[in-house]
């Protein structure tokens, strides 16, 4: 899309549709997500096309069954079925972003997708080893085994799948988006919706919020992140706010240091930000992008891993998001209703003094606020490039547990281990410390592309 005349807001449109169709596991219409944009000189604005709790409960709501995914020295549990899933905004974010900042038409910024979607690709390792370690969803009803295991089987690395049923969606969608939402697509979600909580007054009363982002100093750089009621920017800001060097001892600390305000604050956000004092002026996919017209992008989505449903013939699954704990600690019953879920999910432009500018974002689930500020300190504190910003192994804390990625020194292992007794070290690199791709222009223009190894992420400079 750039290179046909496009700027950073119809490329990142694009990507989000095509990772619908080529990372299914991670993206999907039936999610939603946040977009930092930059346009030209001005300031980022966050565009928050998030997951929404119901309006109403429905006491009747069944299906709220735990599954648990197998990342290899660490599980994780989740919940799918029709009661997990909320309010999705993916749909209603891409059109307001396309009225926004775009400049071609809706149908060419789809094409890509659907010629995707209807030839088939070929599936990647990573691609395939995820469909692994999420099985037990992609194979929760007979409709999901149909359209993710075709044969009976997951497909494998260099399989060729095909997803016809959503280049139909894209077709429609991209056509005339208000009449077929209004016709055919909420129409549809709702009646396979019966047994969950969503109801037409949930789609009719839906937003897309533009917020003020929260923005905060580091070193020479201001650092644009997502706001409230998100969770994962106050996060990330916490951390930096804490970090009293560029050590693996030092980073681990601060994140240890946020982990246990979150836990003691109970969610509180308000709590989190007072104590920042003055620093403070006010399963996911990521994209990154920028364009020669100074216009940036960092897009974030998430599905959470689906809930096991198949939308009627669309040819994806709606969210679990009232499944993940992360984003909705009360479980089945209790949330809060027709709220904004609290993300963990923070794109990130950083603008420096002398003008260089860094666009980043992961995906990672309780690990994205990690993942963004390791990037964020050795990018801005110790003037990494941002490749080896994002290659350098990673840390994360959950209740003084540190979990360490392969690649750090014999000393430095060493040190994490005394000051952390409880520990794991893992063996190699993993995608269970993130997915953090990163774009940046140089004060003399000079930009540099990183996608994240860990899952698979490509950088590329036109």
């Amino acid at each position: 899309m750039l290179r046909a005349g496009g700027n950073a807001v119809d490329a990142a449109i694009a990507a989000a549709l095509m990772s619908c169709v080529c990372e299914p596991v991670l993206s999907s219409p039936g999610g939603g997500g946040f977009a930092m944009v930059k346009t030209g000189r001005s300031d980022p604005e966050l565009f928050d096309f998030f997951a929404q709790t119901p309006r109403h409960p429905n006491p009747e709501a069944t299906g709220f069954d735990e599954v648990v995914a197998d990342f290899g020295p660490a599980t994780q549990r989740f919940h799918i079925g029709p009661a997990s899933a909320a309010m999705p905004g993916f749909v209603p974010g891409l059109v307001t972003l396309h009225a926004a900042g775009a400049t071609m038409k809706l149908s060419d910024l789809a094409a890509p997708a659907i010629a995707a979607a209807r030839n088939g690709f070929a599936m990647t390792a990573f691609q395939a080893h995820l469909a692994e370690i999420v099985s037990p969803i992609l194979l929760a009803t007979e409709r999901a085994r149909a359209l993710f295991a075709p044969g009976g089987k997951l497909p494998v690395e260099n399989a060729i799948w095909k997803n016809e049923d959503i280049a139909s969606f894209f077709e429609k969608l991209s056509a005339d988006p208000y009449a077929f939402n209004r016709e055919e697509f909420v129409p549809t979600l709702l009646n396979h919706q019966a047994d969950g909580h969503l109801r037409q007054e949930d789609f009719d009363s839906y937003e897309v919020v533009r917020r003020a982002p929260l923005t905060f100093r580091l070193s020479d750089a201001t650092i644009f992140t997502n706001p409230a009621p998100a969770a994962g920017g106050i996060l990330v800001a916490h951390t930096l706010a804490n970090l009293g060097g560029d050590t693996p001892l030092h980073h681990a600390e601060a994140l240890q240091q946020t982990d246990r305000s979150r836990r003691e604050s109970g969610g509180d956000l308000e709590r989190l930000l007072a104590a920042l004092g003055p620093m403070m002026t006010r399963g996911t996919t990521h994209v990154s992008v920028m364009d020669s017209e100074g216009g940036a992008v960092a897009m974030t989505l998430t599905n959470g891993e689906g809930n096991g449903r198949i939308a009627g013939d669309f040819g994806f699954m709606l969210n679990n998001m009232l499944g993940e704990e992360d984003v909705n600690p009360h479980g089945a019953e209790g949330w809060p209703a027709g709220v904004r879920l609290a993300s963990m999910m923070a794109p990130t432009i950083a603008m420096r003094d002398d003008g260089e500018l860094l666009v980043l974002g992961s995906g990672g689930s309780n690990r994205i606020r990690s993942a963004i500020a390791q990037v964020l300190a050795h990018a801005v504190l110790n003037n990494k490039p941002i490749d080896q910003s994002v290659l350098a192994p990673r840390l994360h804390v959950e209740e003084n547990h540190l979990e360490i990625e392969a690649g750090f020194s014999t000393e430095e292992e060493e040190l994490l281990q005394e000051r952390f007794p409880s520990n794991r070290v893992w063996p190699d690199r993993s995608m269970f410390f993130g997915g953090c791709h990163a774009v940046s222009r140089a004060a003399n223009g000079k930009l540099a592309a990183a996608g994240d190894p860990r899952r698979a992420g490509a950088g590329l400079v036109l």
